[in-house]
């Protein structure tokens, strides 16, 4: 398994990774009309787009992308940072990958620099990210209007 940086050739690979995660394991807690809007968001086209103000990485076994994950500013800010895009193929999760994608951003130079890092977390993925150490923000333990927990951690 290698952790590396995204490179533009990888966003096609990234986007239907992604979308096959989505439909696979996702669904189990999003709505089909869900999990279509975000498929529609998710194309090649935004992947690069977000690569182009995060530091975006991708996990490749055997030169298939198997994750990925991305870190960048908060709103702009120079002390504050988001955790973006982090998906695993449905057939790796559960085996530590994504465990090592929050290690890698948590050594990126956002992370380093931020005194608390937020994370838009899914349904499907807050349980993992409370084992990671990322906590509610302002204690609200439920979804919001876009259907996701807002987690935090501070350092």
């Amino acid at each position: 398994m290698k952790i590396r940086r995204f490179a533009e050739n990888d966003a096609e690979k990234v986007s239907a990774m992604i979308i096959r995660t989505l439909k696979t394991t996702n669904s189990k807690d999003y709505s089909e009309e869900a999990i279509k809007t975000l498929e529609k968001q998710l194309q090649p086209s935004h992947i690069l787009e977000r690569a182009g103000w995060t530091h975006f990485y991708v996990v490749e076994v055997n030169d298939t992308i198997i994750g990925c994950g991305a870190i960048g500013p908060y709103w702009g800010s120079e002390t504050e940072s988001s955790l973006f895009t982090i998906f695993v193929l449905p057939d790796y999760q559960g085996k530590g990958v994504g465990r090592k994608i929050i290690e890698a951003l948590e050594q990126d130079e956002y992370f380093l620099k931020a005194k608390r890092v937020e994370i838009p977390a899914s349904i499907t993925a807050v349980n993992f990210y409370r084992k990671m150490g990322y906590e509610y923000k302002n204690g609200i333990d439920h979804p919001d209007e876009e259907q996701l927990y807002r987690l935090e951690k501070f350092r």
